[in-house]
């Protein structure tokens, strides 16, 4: 039986949903921010099921954001369980974070984005302080069976997080898909430091399409999100917002029509009331939706003076 826990966060996102799950061993599938308010809501939840922190035999994390990944701290008994990348979040050690600060430094740079908004690198790292202390205790990803719950396996499912994985039963047609597949509106895949810092800037609107396709070829009837309701019709939802994530790129196409335009531009202009209260955010989706384009060869980019990068139609 999968129960759901709802979670206050002080996070615009809204409530944030755990699982309790009886298998052979109990679960709980994340854990809620790092707050009071939410320590009292995972306490009452469990009680209503006739549990207590200390009856969880294990807390899965679907991924590393803080709304998700902070009271594994609660379980004392408990196996903390995730995506190997999840861990680093997790540790936030030194060489960490000074990769993460350097990695965000250089995207701010090339996207155009004014120096005097690059203090937005440390409010950004804000809500960490709403992630547990706990690191894992066992890393899992694609194709693991999740321990004590026969019929269950584990899927890498990156583009909203690059530590996302999703748990499916095939059998029963069953997901706990994190933040997948939201009930009412998609996924922003965020623009985060990939895994080894070597690598280049994950793609991670590619990446979430993939991850949305991938579930096209699955049987799945119900989806147990991580915000809000759970989710079925799955396949006509999943095509909706594909197309719908095309309109978007295309509206972004349009805005390149004789002339070549920073990341920065491109953003004031998709989201003039917004654009600087959520930086981020607004930063990441356009440049999703510019891998997406180049992805089909619609634009092209050019580096500029001071490495800035610009886009123009092809």
């Amino acid at each position: 039986m999968i129960h759901k826990i709802v979670i206050p966060t002080p996070f615009a996102v809204g409530d944030v949903n755990s699982f309790v799950v009886k298998g052979d061993r109990l679960s709980l599938v994340d854990a809620g921010p790092k707050t009071p308010a939410a320590y009292e809501a995972l306490k009452n939840g469990l009680k209503e099921l006739g549990y207590s922190f200390n009856d969880i035999e294990e807390v899965f994390l679907t991924h590393h954001h803080p709304d998700h990944a902070g009271w594994m701290d609660a379980f004392d008994k408990a196996e903390v369980v995730g995506h190997p990348f999840t861990d680093l979040w997790l540790k936030r050690d030194e060489e960490f974070m000074k990769f993460h600060d350097r990695f965000y430094l250089e995207r701010l740079q090339e996207e155009g984005v004014p120096e005097q908004y690059f203090s937005w690198i440390e409010k950004m790292k804000l809500p960490i302080k709403l992630m547990g202390d706990r690191t894992l205790n066992r890393e899992t990803n694609e194709g693991d069976d999740w321990h004590g719950h026969p019929g269950w396996k584990v899927l890498e499912t990156l583009g909203h997080a690059q530590s996302h994985l999703a748990l499916y039963n095939e059998r029963t047609g069953e997901m706990i898909g994190g933040d997948l597949v939201l009930e009412k509106v998609s996924s922003n895949p965020l623009i985060e430091p990939p895994f080894n810092p070597s690598d280049e800037r994950p793609k991670s609107l590619l990446q979430y399409n993939d991850s949305l396709k991938r579930l096209l070829s699955l049987p799945i009837e119900t989806i147990y999100s991580g915000h809000g309701n759970q989710v079925t019709d799955i396949h006509p939802l999943i095509e909706s917002r594909l197309q719908k994530q095309h309109e978007r790129a295309m509206k972004v196409h349009g805005m390149l029509v004789n002339e070549s335009k920073t990341i920065y531009e491109l953003t004031m202009e998709l989201f003039p009331a917004v654009y600087l209260k959520e930086l981020g955010l607004t930063l990441s989706e356009t440049i999703g939706q510019t891998d997406y384009l180049l992805s089909k060869g619609l634009i092209k980019q050019t580096a500029g003076e001071g490495g800035i990068l610009k886009y123009e139609q092809t």
